[in-house]
């Protein structure tokens, strides 16, 4: 679904019965990253995450059908329990990456007894949100959200 506020982004949003604390640390502990960062059936086997403006934001997913792939990112915002963003545009400590596709920006909402989960992927431009929305974004993160929902509801 393309954001109405701009073309340039894609939105994912769910509830989750767990508080946004709980949902938070599950983004910035990097062995609860692992149990649910990748849509099943593959699986984070690396996650190296330095929860502060300018730290690392790296994983290392495997996929049976795609092999694996990583991801070197940098955090630009770390609010416990409120936001987290990272991107691929920026290496740790701010360096610039060669490849960049996308930011991600989730914040955690206290609602309803729980967590308004929302993500928001920010691109470049429209063709390259169109172009990750057609790589399954709304079916891939939604997996992960679900995942996300079953392991911070487990804690």
């Amino acid at each position: 679904m393309l954001d109405t506020k701009s073309d340039h982004d894609l939105v994912l949003v769910r509830q989750i019965a767990a508080s946004p604390e709980t949902v938070y640390r599950c983004w910035t502990e990097p062995e609860l990253l692992k149990q649910f960062f990748a849509p099943a059936p593959g699986e984070t086997v690396e996650a190296d995450i330095d929860a502060r403006p300018g730290g690392r934001f790296y994983t290392l997913m495997r996929f049976e059908e795609h092999g694996e792939i990583g991801g070197e990112g940098c955090v630009l915002v770390a609010e416990p329990g409120r936001r987290f963003a990272w991107t691929d545009c920026l290496g740790p400590d701010f360096r610039p990456n060669p490849n960049p596709f996308f930011s991600a920006e989730i914040t955690f909402t206290a609602k309803d007894g729980g967590c308004e989960y929302r993500v928001v992927a920010r691109h470049v431009d429209a063709a390259t949100a169109q172009r990750h929305e057609e790589m399954g974004f709304q079916s891939g993160w939604g997996t992960v959200a679900d995942q996300l929902a079953r392991l911070a509801e487990s804690l």
